[in-house]
């Protein structure tokens, strides 16, 4: 089963309303809106500075998401 973790962002008003607005223009939810954002962002860094190696993602601490319990995907 996978697993999906939930992370708070705090964002200031006018990045949330920015957030909000195109989120409202591009017809997706607000979690959309962001995922869609964070993997145009992950696709950039991974083709300006090169793919993220697996065994490094595997070493990748997740609890500094531990106020976030996981959401297990059914």
């Amino acid at each position: 089963m996978k697993k999906n973790y939930k992370a708070e962002v705090r964002l200031s008003e006018e990045l949330a309303r920015k957030l909000i607005y195109i989120s409202n223009a591009e017809g997706r939810t607000l979690n959309n809106q962001f995922l869609f954002m964070l993997r145009g962002n992950i696709q950039y860094f991974e083709r300006t500075k090169g793919k993220i190696p697996a065994d490094k993602l595997a070493a990748v601490d997740l609890s500094v998401l531990e106020d976030a319990e996981p959401d297990k995907k059914e």
